[in-house]
């Protein structure tokens, strides 16, 4: 659920140095903990890093937030939340859909629209 979620909050925000956008740059994995040869992460990798395990906590809390729950790491409108939420529900159901066996390949333009 973790991937998924970095995949909507860097969709959604078109944050270009989260985890995945740090991948697609060039960088290994392991480089992305911060303490490698590439030295620290990025300011939004680490904003990125913050609002995915906010958006983990809420969402094992069962409450919806409101933007002033996330407001310590980075401002965020009401219709930005509910576009990572909805965004993480279509992945969540996508990746269910899978078969055993098969694979889950993203087709999408980016994150719906309210």
């Amino acid at each position: 659920m973790r991937d998924l979620t970095h995949i909507a909050v860097e969709a959604v925000l078109q944050a270009q140095s989260g985890f995945f956008g740090l991948v697609a740059q060039g960088w290994d994995i392991e480089d992305t903990t911060g303490d490698r040869a590439r030295g620290p992460l990025p300011r939004e990798a680490l904003e990125v890093e913050q609002l995915v395990a906010l958006f983990l906590a809420e969402r094992s809390s069962g409450a919806q937030w409101t933007p002033g729950d996330f407001s310590s790491v980075r401002p965020l409108t009401g219709e930005q939340l509910d576009a990572v939420r909805w965004m993480v529900d279509d992945l969540l159901a996508e990746w269910a859909a899978v078969p055993v066996g098969g694979a889950f390949v993203m087709q999408r333009p980016g994150p719906r629209k309210a």
